[in-house]
């Protein structure tokens, strides 16, 4: 799911919460386990990247430091406040990547050439949108990468493949850093996650294969059914 088109978080995460694992840990433990599968997807997409050395580089960096601020909140968030503010989240990121490509045209907004080329002042543009996804992916991380294609959308990249190539890229970024965190000063159930992680990186590289065959209309769909499924759940966790 993080290779086609993101959401992996939406399984990993409930799943490690029913074994019986506090939701603020099992946040911790999804992303430590899932990293090696992102990291797997990275390698599958490298020849797509390899045109966007700049773009990475400066999306990059800053999504590296916003992952490291987001991880830094979670580990000062409790369990409840937490719970309640990832649906509406999720319920954003889902609503933008399905109607962020109208709304971008309705407003002019279209920072990427119709080469797929993003000129320096369109960069830092995205770069502070970036350290706000950032932030959210080490936060939390699940719809992070459904935010992630929606940013690249409005921002005018409608090659499908390619922004999934940099979604991968830009989570597994964010991702390194609250990771390092995570491990540091975090609390994490290894069992589980050496099971997921070991299972996420044969998805991660097989996945990134299955995406760049797919007709990209497949993967849009893919994305909001996903995301919309997803915001339902997560809305009827919350204790009112």
């Amino acid at each position: 799911m993080n290779a086609v088109a993101g959401g992996g978080t939406f399984l990993t995460f409930p799943a490690l919460v029913f074994t019986g694992i506090p939701s603020v840990a099992a946040n911790q433990t999804s992303t430590i386990a899932v990293f090696p599968g992102q990291i797997a997807s990275f390698w599958a997409y490298r020849n797509i990247l390899a045109a966007q050395t700049r773009t990475v580089m400066v999306l990059g960096m800053t999504s590296l430091l916003g992952g490291g601020l987001g991880a830094i909140i979670l580990l000062n968030t409790s369990t409840p406040a937490f719970d309640r503010l990832v649906p509406w989240l999720l319920l954003g990121a889902t609503l933008m990547f399905a109607f962020g490509n109208h709304l971008r045209r309705h407003l002019g907004l279209r920072l990427v050439s119709a080469s797929g080329e993003i000129g320096w002042e369109a960069l830092g543009k995205a770069a502070f949108l970036q350290l706000i996804i950032g932030i959210y992916g080490g936060f939390y991380g699940a719809g992070a990468g459904i935010l992630e294609l929606a940013i690249l959308d409005m921002l005018g990249l409608e090659n499908i493949h390619l922004a999934n190539a940099l979604k991968v890229i830009l989570t597994a970024a964010f991702n390194i850093l609250a990771v390092v965190i995570f491990l540091a000063v975090g609390k994490i159930y290894w069992v589980a996650a050496l099971i997921v992680g070991a299972t996420a990186i044969i998805g991660g590289y097989g996945g990134a294969w299955v995406a760049q065959k797919l007709p990209p209309i497949w993967v849009r769909g893919f994305v909001i059914v996903v995301g919309a499924t997803m915001t339902i759940y997560f809305f009827l966790r919350i204790k009112w």
